[in-house]
């Protein structure tokens, strides 16, 4: 299926003076050792685990690289659960509503059609595969609503550890095969860049990736693995702020290896931040913790410091609107009462159920000093997830040949302005399924053909006269926490004009700094932040508006006039940025 109609450039754009500027490649030593397989899956959440164990049923060997153990993704950390139409009734037409109005008008509703049709039979393979699901004394499994649902259809597993169960499963299916020689796995391995073949007519060919795998004490140990197809399931971009809910693996390394290589990058500017994260007072950094949605789902509610709850009257869902209203709607009643935080009241659920229905969470809040059952929560937004990536099409394909992409790091038109809670774990599973389809049936029938590649040059130095070949690292330890703080005032919760742009002016002179001597995995992780950080700061200071998760303060409305479309940022082959937009048309029946 076609990737999406011919983007075209936005007459409006402002464009840098010199444009935004990307390196192909991250400075690195020449890979040292190489290594072949079918197909290499980069990642080791739901989506990447998902794909390897169905491509190893279709392909002779396959190749499973993770940044660190194969159960520290982002997957395992998933709290509420994954949402599917299960119950009786429910349905997938009642799930496709919810998920395109949460969208707010850029979803792909083929996509979310996929999604919400295929998803009930992949929940239950789950099931099959071994996850062990929460389920009443009858057998049949607890479904719980949360944020922007009209149903109960979210399945979940030991409380609030989905994630962490489904992650179980799946690591356990892939430990049965392990033994087999057509599957390998290779752990602490974070991917330095795509390799793509010499490109004819201008497009590359993806056909493998360098990686660096820690070794005892060294930082040199980077290899090439060559493939007829890469697969990313790296996850997403937290890190990119000072405060997130992600791990500190989430680098958006595949994202901007994509980026690097000339993949289309989609709606970027859509970044979810969760309303109820726990506010552990100013200057907290790094991962936070997450109260689930489902809290409220089951009844907790948001009151402001003197107790009044705010949320009824801004959407008829109250409490459980969807994120970007909640979040919003929280960002304003704290600068009413001019504080940095609201409170979470679960008080009244008491403690049996809470501890029971949330054991994680509990156990989490109490080890900090709150205790759910006494005591109101302090939360505020903070980031969570990131609604676009790597453009894909229905069978997870990007605009490079030869790659693909699922889960958090790719753009498959599931989420649109907003993602729809508990719909990420099912999209990383539905669209693993396709991808490893899509690869089986195009190998069997001899398409992508290994290709020879030309490798990233070994380069220490930024040389290149036009940008076109040129490498670059910076040294983390300096430089990380400054391209938070950019960041995270420049693209966070709420954006202007001004902020964008003095955030891509403060990017662009990070990205003009010198080389560094000491090149490794900490410097390519601040790199990758800084390229995405360049992107983002350029298409949200594009879009005039407010939509889902992007909040302008200078545009506070949804503008369907001018912009209901979507944004696409592409690396030419000169190293400049070029931001282009397709127009989507409206939803039937969602305002």
């Amino acid at each position: 299926m076609p990737l999406s109609p011919a983007a075209v450039p936005h007459p409006a754009a402002p464009v840098p003076e010199g444009g935004t500027r990307v390196p192909r490649w991250l400075a690195a030593p020449a890979p040292g050792w190489t290594t072949q397989a079918d197909v290499i899956v980069v990642g080791s959440g739901i989506a990447g685990l998902t794909c390897a164990l169905e491509l190893r049923r279709r392909v002779d060997r396959v190749l499973l690289v993770t940044k660190t153990v194969l159960d520290e993704g982002s997957t395992a950390w998933a709290q509420g659960g994954i949402a599917a139409a299960l119950d009786p009734e429910d349905s997938p037409q009642d799930h496709l509503h919810d998920t395109l109005v949460a969208g707010v008008g850029l979803c792909d509703p083929e996509a979310v059609r996929i999604l919400v049709t295929e998803g009930p039979e992949r929940v239950r393979q789950l099931v099959a595969l071994g996850a062990r699901f929460d389920t009443d004394e009858g057998g049949d499994l607890k479904l719980t609503r949360e944020g922007g649902h009209h149903r109960d259809r979210i399945a979940h597993a030991g409380g609030d550890s989905t994630g962490k169960e489904i992650s179980r499963a799946l690591i356990e299916a892939l430990h049965a095969v392990q033994d087999d020689p057509g599957i390998e796995v290779i752990e602490h391995a974070l991917v330095v860049d795509l390799i793509t073949a010499a490109p004819p007519a201008g497009e590359a060919t993806v056909c493998g990736v360098t990686l660096h795998v820690l070794g005892e004490g060294q930082i040199d140990g980077v290899g090439a693995a060559y493939a007829r197809a890469v697969v990313l399931a790296t996850g997403g971009l937290g890190q990119i702020y000072t405060s997130t809910t992600n791990p500190p693996v989430a680098t958006g390394d595949g994202m901007a290896a994509a980026l690097r290589a000339g993949a289309r990058i989609t709606d970027l500017e859509f970044i979810q931040f969760h309303p109820t994260v726990l506010f552990l007072g100013e200057g907290s950094t790094g991962q936070q913790p997450l109260i689930s949605e489902a809290v409220r789902g089951e009844g907790a509610v948001l009151v402001d410091r003197d107790g009044v709850r705010f949320m009824q009257g801004v959407h008829p869902l109250a409490d459980l609107a969807p994120r970007d209203v909640v979040a919003r709607a929280i960002l304003a009643r704290m600068a009413l009462t001019g504080t940095d935080h609201v409170f979470l009241d679960a008080r009244h659920l008491g403690r049996e159920f809470l501890e029971a229905r949330f054991p994680s969470i509990v156990a989490r809040c109490r080890e900090l000093g709150f205790d759910p059952a006494t005591d109101l929560l302090p939360v505020a937004p903070a980031q969570h997830y990131i609604s676009g990536g790597v453009a894909t099409d229905h069978d997870g394909r990007t605009s490079l040949p030869g790659l693909y992409a699922a889960g958090e790091v790719a753009c498959s038109g599931v989420h649109g302005a907003n993602r729809l809670a508990s719909n990420s774990l099912l999209e990383g599973l539905v669209f693993a399924h396709r991808i490893a389809a899509d690869i089986g049936a195009r190998l069997a029938g001899g398409e992508l053909p290994q290709v020879a590649a030309v490798a990233a040059p070994a380069r220490h130095t930024s040389s290149s006269a036009d940008g076109g070949e040129e490498s670059a690292a910076i040294l983390d330890s300096r430089h990380r926490l400054a391209l938070q703080r950019i960041l995270t005032a420049g693209v966070g919760p709420v954006r202007s004009a001004d902020s964008t742009r003095a955030a891509l002016t403060a990017c662009a002179e990070l990205a003009a700094l010198p080389m560094v001597e000491l090149i490794g995995p900490r410097s390519w992780e601040t790199t990758n932040l800084l390229h995405l950080g360049l992107v983002l700061a350029s298409v949200a200071g594009r879009r005039e508006e407010t939509r889902g998760g992007h909040v302008r303060s200078d545009f506070p409305e949804r503008d369907d006039a001018r912009w209901l479309c979507r944004q696409h940022a592409v690396r030419r082959l000169d190293g400049t940025l070029d931001v282009t937009r397709t127009d989507v048309d409206h939803p039937e029946g969602l305002s």
